[in-house]
């Protein structure tokens, strides 16, 4: 099987919405994003339940299929961080979208390629639009945050291919195609 990556995902933590409380007014948030055998990790947002991060962590995506989770920590100086909930990142919709390629090209910048409804299957908390801008297919969510009382983050998904990378429409083909490129 082809270990090279399919693709680059960046993901733009954008900010928290009425996040948890978790320190006596207020919470140290920061989120940790995790999918295979990859971490990230915002910067700590100190006395804020909601939170203003804007910052871009990409993750090499191997397999679409392998969920991407996000969770939300109070920072503690003294004791173990608190967690503040979590949810997972469903890129299917996206990825799909991605396989259109050459097809978008005709359309307008702002363009909605897809709409995405909130479910029980995804996390989201509002409708999400996938988006042709500028030669970039982007997808702006709302995740409503599972297994705490309250709160919400806003990210957005960007794709690249670089070299290395497998693409998205060689996956879709059995016999594995695509652009050829020497492993390491």
């Amino acid at each position: 099987m082809d270990q090279r990556p399919l693709g680059l995902l960046t993901i733009h933590v954008k900010k928290g919405i009425n996040l948890a409380i978790r320190d006596a007014r207020s919470s140290d948030p920061y989120i940790v994003i995790t999918v295979a055998d990859q971490t990230l990790k915002t910067r700590v947002v100190k006395r804020n339940c909601n939170p203003i991060w804007n910052e871009e962590m990409t993750i090499a995506i191997k397999d679409p299929n392998v969920p991407i989770r996000l969770t939300v920590f109070d920072w503690d100086k003294f004791t173990g961080d608190d967690k503040m909930g979590d949810a997972n990142i469903d890129i299917t919709p996206y990825i799909e979208a991605l396989k259109m390629g050459m097809e978008l090209l005709r359309l307008p910048n702002g363009c909605a390629i897809k709409r995405v409804q909130p479910s029980r299957h995804n996390c989201l908390s509002d409708e999400s639009s996938i988006v042709w801008n500028n030669g970039k297919i982007t997808q702006d969510m709302i995740l409503r945050l599972n297994n705490v009382e309250c709160g919400e983050i806003e990210i957005m998904l960007e794709w690249h291919e670089g070299a290395g990378c497998r693409g998205v429409t060689s996956s879709s083909s059995k016999g594995g195609g695509g652009s050829s490129s020497s492993s390491t």
